[in-house]
């Protein structure tokens, strides 16, 4: 259909291309990074061993290069954390998404994932993308979602991040509208990245409607927006009837 052509030609540009199983081998990374640029994809995103083989196969091709840290577990020792932060900004990464301390956000100490941002944006220095995995799936209740984002747009953050995809529940609409409400609340100046069971352009296409819907249409773009899935690309290229 037409208009399902259009809606995954809006999101492939906004994606990114995640692969973070943990057992990946270079020729896996060197693919995946081939991928991303033949397609024009805004990221690839790996953990932090696979940086410098991304970096060399990325180099001048637009495609920015990601990576995690605080990850899956979102622990507490911030300071290791803004350490991984470093260490991966000196092997070449230009995004980083950091997860939240989990268990602090659970127990509604909110001001935590606030040191953890302001800590990491020292880290990382100027030009590095920012994000806060946030994990909405454990916040039980909306108002603590809220308060975490509120406390990450307040620290510094470029991205608000719904998931690390390693959880259930992964993404949702009603968390994507929480962390919208936030950013809105910063006059549209800090992004949201969508990751956790989003699989196919049917997945995808609700969160761009309400994007759509909350920010503008012309907000969506890869400063703004991104969608972090492994499988994702596949059924957009097959809707747009391009080849792998």
């Amino acid at each position: 259909m037409a208009g399902d052509a259009a809606t995954a030609r809006r999101i492939l540009p906004l994606l990114d291309l995640t692969s973070l199983r943990g057992d990946e081998r270079e020729a896996e990374i060197r693919e995946l990074c081939r991928r991303a640029v033949t397609h024009g994809v805004a990221a690839v995103c790996i953990f932090p061993r696979h940086l410098p083989v991304a970096r060399e196969v990325l180099a001048g091709s637009g495609v920015r290069l990601a990576t995690v840290a605080n990850f899956p577990d979102g622990g507490e020792d911030l300071v290791a954390v803004a350490r991984e932060v470093r260490e991966a900004v000196a092997a070449g990464a230009q995004e980083v998404d950091v997860v939240a301390p989990l268990e602090a956000a659970r127990a509604g100490d909110v001001e935590l994932a606030g040191e953890l941002v302001t800590l990491c944006r020292e880290a990382a220095g100027g030009g590095v993308t920012l994000k806060l995995i946030l994990e909405t799936g454990l916040l039980a209740e909306p108002d603590l979602v809220t308060a975490v984002a509120r406390a990450a747009v307040m620290a510094g953050v470029d991205f608000l991040k719904t998931s690390t995809g390693k959880r259930q529940p992964g993404a949702t609409l009603e968390a994507a509208a929480l962390l919208l409400d936030a950013i809105r609340e910063a006059e549209g100046g800090v992004g949201l990245k969508l990751a956790g069971g989003i699989r196919t352009l049917g997945d995808a296409a609700p969160y761009l409607a309400l994007v759509d819907r909350v920010m503008g249409s012309e907000w969506a773009t890869p400063s703004h927006l991104r969608f972090g899935a492994s499988r994702l690309l596949d059924d957009l290229l097959e809707r747009l009837g391009e080849r792998a």
